[in-house]
């Protein structure tokens, strides 16, 4: 049986593919899941427009990511944080913070994991923090730890 695959699935191919498939595995799994379309001939003609609204879906994505790594190019973030006498913050600053500090700020919202501070951040200065907001652009954002 030929389907065409809705999904990229590990093992079997890439998103709008025509694989074979066993006949059972196709009827009973594939298909009612919503992994995968039976490749007929209305549905092969529709492939390509598919193909098309992805693309173009995908590209959208692109120009968002772009726009707002370049809204953030400049930009320097404050995060408060308890200070020792020596100037060593007590604990350390996360990604979980740098989010918050983009979304009060700044007003962008990032999901946190997107977020990877290369340094460890244990004292009072400047850093900078890499979002990986879209798999083709990252973008770098400088943060300075104050004390409260």
């Amino acid at each position: 049986m030929e389907v065409i695959l809705l999904q990229d699935i590990e093992k079997l191919g890439k998103k709008y593919e025509i694989v074979t498939v066993r006949n059972g595995y196709g009827r009973n799994y594939l298909i009612p899941q919503g992994l995968a379309l039976l490749a007929n001939k209305s549905n092969r003609r529709r492939l390509e427009e598919y193909r098309r609204r992805e693309e173009a879906a995908m590209m959208r994505l692109l120009d968002e990511a772009k726009q707002l790594a370049q809204q953030l190019e400049d930009k320097v973030l404050k995060i408060g944080a308890k200070v020792g006498a020596s100037g060593r913050i007590f604990g350390s600053i996360t990604n979980l913070q740098v989010a918050n500090a983009l979304k009060e700020q700044l007003g962008i919202e990032i999901d946190r994991r997107k977020v990877e501070i290369p340094d460890e951040v244990k004292e009072v200065g400047v850093y900078t923090a890499v979002l990986k907001i879209h798999p083709e652009v990252d973008t770098r954002v400088s943060f300075e730890v104050v004390a409260e």
